[in-house]
């Protein structure tokens, strides 16, 4: 049996390194800001979905679609992002799916699936267990201001957007602080994967 394990966090927040942590210990990630990516490429049926309800000022001039604009537009305007999500979800989940019985097939005893939405899109269903990476609101604005170079009122704003990271943790089988440094996050790290380890059945 493989034990599937659901990552999140909220935005600066540091999943993405904990997502390498995973790969360095040669555990696989399935990546669905990629897989999203690729079901919005140039010609699919979604592409003409998303061109048809938001216009064609959503492209570039190679005609790809331009994912900060689009970004963009759904932040400020909630209606706007859900309908993008019901257009683009329902696939994702699908690769998603096939991507972990891939690993399933390949005997794998853990599979990590990185979902920014985990919560809010419902995925967290589809996992055995969920792992949010969070920081203290001091530490995420500050890495948001200076990631994005955006000031303090729109990274509060991007922040506020999103399911709050209280509630995250709250509705998560695992947290992970990662207020602190590369090393103290890494140490948390491999005392939640020994846990992972153990749940999953892993010969030490």
């Amino acid at each position: 049996m493989s034990l599937i394990v659901g990552l999140t966090g909220g935005i600066a927040t540091g999943k993405s390194t904990v997502a390498q942590f995973f790969k360095e210990e040669n555990i696989p990630v399935i990546e669905t800001d990629q897989i999203a990516k690729s079901v919005m490429q140039k010609g699919s049926a979604i592409y003409q979905s998303v061109v048809e309800h938001f216009g064609e000022e959503v492209l570039l001039t190679n005609l790809e679609i331009n994912r900060k604009l689009l970004g963009q537009m759904i932040f400020e305007d909630p209606k706007k992002r859900e309908l993008l999500n019901q257009l683009v979800h329902p696939a994702v989940r699908t690769v998603m799916q096939t991507e972990i019985e891939k690993y399933r097939l390949e005997g794998k005893k853990l599979i990590v699936a990185d979902v920014p939405l985990l919560f809010e899109a419902g995925f967290n269903h589809e996992m055995d267990v969920t792992l949010v990476v969070w920081t203290d609101e001091s530490t995420q604005l500050k890495r948001l201001m200076s990631r994005d170079e955006i000031d303090k009122a729109l990274a509060s704003m991007k922040i506020k957007a999103q399911l709050s990271l209280a509630e995250k943790k709250s509705k998560a089988d695992y947290s992970l602080d990662n207020s602190h440094s590369i090393l103290t996050t890494k140490k948390a790290f491999l005392e939640i994967l020994n846990q992972l380890k153990e749940r999953a059945g892993w010969e030490f």
